[in-house]
C-alpha cells in the first residue's frame, strides 16, 4: 500500500464531514521536496547552497535534508505561480482544519501573532481589555502599536500561587468598566492547562460589541478529538492564535494566526499588519513543518492524541501514588475552570515537604526535564510521542526524587503571592513608558515610580511589571521571590534587580 493510499484510508475513517479530502496533502512540504529532488543549481540565498557551503559538523548533526529544503521565498512552483500556489493552499487547508476564514503561518512564534493583533486592533490611543496573565508579547505588541491595556484579572489560587482564567462575568465587568474598548484578549488554555469558558466569553463579547481574541497558544491540538476542548473559532471567537510547535508537532518557533470566517474587515487589518511584522526571509523549514503538523493532526490526530492522552492518564495515576504528590487537574476544587488540557500535568508537591525547585533539580540529574516549576508545583508538558514506557520512566524518576527526602537546604517553600496587580488601566500607555525618557534608580527608590520595562519570569512569560505601571513594594517582593526560586527574569535591565529602569 502506498503512503498516499494509507493516508486516504485513515482520513476516510475520520469524521470528515466538515473537511475536504485534500487534507491528506501537505502541498507546501511536497513542493519543497520536489524542488530539492530536482537538484537545481542554486544561485540564490541561503548562501549555503543547499548544504554544500554549510559547516560539516552542522551537516553531520542535523543531516543534509534540512539544508536541501532550506530555500528562499518567491520560488516558482512553491509560493509563486498560478493561484493557489502550494503555499497558499497550505494556509487554506490550515484554515479549514481550525475553522478559520483565513490562517497565516508564523515563523516567529505566537509572539509574532500577538504583535500583529495589537497593530491591527489597538492603534495609538485605542483601549483593549487584556487578561493580566497573558503572555508578555501582548504588551510588547502594545508598545509597537501605541494602544493601551485595561487589565482584567483572572482568578487566583493563593495556596498554590497559580493564576487561573478569566470568567465571562469578569470579562463583562471589565468591558463595562472600559466602554471604549474595541477588543478583548483572553487566554485559554493557560500555561497550567486551565481552559476558560470560551463560549461564555464569546456571548459577552457579542453582547457588548467587541472583538474577542483567544490566545490558544497552548491549545493547538484542541478540536482534533471529541474529548478535547473545541477550537476557539468553532466556539465563536473572532481571532485565535495556536502555537503549533507546543503540542501539535511542528518545529520550534512556528505558529498560526486565525481569523473567523466572514470577518473581512479583521482579515484585511490583520493581513496589513502581518506584512509589516513578517520577515522577507521566512524559514521554509518552519513553514513546511506547519503544513505537515496540520496534516498529521487531521489525518492521524485522533489516534495519535488518544494514545498520548492514555499514556498521560497512566502517568497521572502513577504520580498520585507517590506520597505527597497530587495532580492539579484531579485535585482542583475551584469553579472558574471549564475544562483541563490533558497534555499538561501540574504536580502539586507541597505534601512532600520538599520544594518543587529541589525536586526539579533531582529530575534533571536523572535526565528527566520538566517544563517549569513554581514554588509549589512542577509543570510537565506531554509531547505527542510520549509512550507508556516513557510515562512509566517519568513516574519512576519522580518517585525516586521524592524518596530522597528533604535535604539541608531543600525545605518546602511557601508559594509566591499572586501577581500584585489591581487591574484597570495603567497611568500611561506601554508605548509612552517604553519609548519615553528613562533613568536607572536603585530598587528601593523605584517604589512609586512608573516602570519603563516589562519584566516577566520565563517560563511562562507572564509579566509582573509592565511599562507604564506603578512599581509597588509588593511587585518587587514578587520578582525577588521568583528570582530566588531560580527563574529567569526576562526583560529586566538588571537581572539581579539591584536597579530598575523607570520613566522620568
Amino acid at each position: 500500500m502506498t503512503v498516499e493510499t494509507g493516508l486516504t484510508a485513515l482520513f476516510s475513517a475520520l469524521d470528515s464531514a466538515r473537511l475536504s479530502a485534500d487534507q491528506i496533502d501537505a502541498p507546501y512540504l511536497s513542493a519543497l521536496i520536489g524542488y530539492s529532488d530536482r537538484n537545481p543549481q542554486r544561485l540564490h540565498v541561503p548562501g549555503h547552497g543547499g548544504g554544500a557551503g554549510a559547516d560539516p559538523i552542522l551537516v553531520g548533526a542535523i543531516g543534509p535534508s534540512p539544508l536541501r529544503l532550506d530555500v528562499p521565498q518567491d520560488l516558482d512552483g512553491v509560493d509563486l505561480g498560478p493561484s493557489p500556489t502550494p503555499y497558499e493552499r497550505a494556509e487554506e487547508l490550515a484554515a479549514e482544519a481550525y475553522g478559520a476564514g483565513r490562517t497565516w503561518f508564523l515563523t516567529n512564534g505566537a509572539s509574532q501573532g500577538n504583535h500583529v493583533i495589537c497593530l491591527a486592533l489597538a492603534p495609538s490611543g485605542t483601549r483593549v481589555v487584556v487578561q493580566r496573565n497573558c503572555h508578555g508579547s501582548v504588551f510588547d505588541g502594545l508598545v509597537l502599536s501605541g494602544g493601551s491595556p485595561y487589565s482584567v484579572l483572572p482568578g487566583y489560587d493563593d495556596a498554590l500561587g497559580i493564576a487561573t482564567v478569566v470568567t465571562p462575568d469578569r470579562l463583562r465587568a471589565a468591558l463595562r468598566a472600559c466602554p471604549a474598548a474595541r477588543a478583548a484578549m483572553i487566554v485559554s488554555p493557560t500555561y497550567f492547562g486551565m481552559v476558560a469558558d470560551v463560549a461564555g466569553c464569546v456571548e459577552v463579547a457579542a453582547e457588548l460589541g467587541v472583538t474577542l481574541v483567544v490566545d490558544c497558544a497552548w491549545g493547538a491540538h484542541f478540536g482534533f478529538r471529541t474529548d478535547l476542548p473545541q477550537t476557539p473559532l468553532r466556539l465563536g471567537a473572532d481571532i485565535a492564535l495556536t502555537s503549533t510547535h507546543k503540542h501539535a508537532g511542528s518545529m520550534g518557533q512556528s505558529a498560526m494566526l486565525h481569523v473567523a470566517p466572514g470577518r473581512e474587515e479583521l482579515r484585511g487589518a490583520l493581513g496589513r499588519s502581518m506584512r509589516l511584522m513578517r520577515s522577507t526571509s521566512p524559514s521554509s523549514l518552519l513553514l513546511a513543518s506547519l503544513d505537515a503538523a496540520r496534516r498529521q493532526l487531521v489525518v492521524r490526530g485522533s489516534q495519535l492524541l488518544g494514545d498520548v492522552i492514555a499514556a498521560a492518564g497512566r502517568l497521572r495515576d502513577r504520580i498520585e501514588q507517590i506520597p505527597g504528590c497530587e495532580v492539579l487537574d484531579r485535585s482542583w476544587s475551584g469553579s472558574d475552570v471549564a475544562a483541563w488540557d490533558p497534555l499538561r500535568i501540574v504536580v502539586d508537591v507541597r505534601g512532600t515537604g520538599i520544594s518543587a525547585e529541589a525536586i526539579t533539580a533531582r529530575l534533571r540529574r536523572r535526565d528527566v526535564v520538566p517544563e517549569f516549576h513554581t514554588q509549589t508545583s512542577i509543570v510537565l508538558v506531554i509531547p505527542l510521542g510520549l509512550t507508556p514506557a516513557a510515562a512509566e520512566g517519568v513516574a519512576d524518576a519522580l518517585g525516586a526524587a521524592v524518596a530522597e527526602g528533604p535535604g539541608r537546604v531543600e525545605a518546602k517553600q511557601s508559594p509566591v503571592a499572586g501577581i500584585p496587580a489591581t487591574g484597570g488601566a495603567p497611568p500611561i500607555s506601554p508605548r509612552e513608558a517604553f519609548l519615553g525618557t528613562h533613568e536607572v534608580v536603585a530598587r528601593e527608590a523605584a517604589v512609586g515610580r512608573l516602570s519603563a520595562e516589562a519584566i516577566s519570569a520565563y517560563p511562562p512569560g507572564i509579566p509582573t511589571l509592565l511599562p507604564g505601571e506603578k512599581i509597588t513594594a509588593e511587585a518587587l517582593e514578587h520578582l525577588l521571590s521568583l528570582h530566588a526560586a531560580g527563574l529567569r527574569l526576562h526583560g529586566a535591565s538588571d537581572p539581579e534587580l539591584r536597579t530598575l529602569l523607570v520613566t522620568r
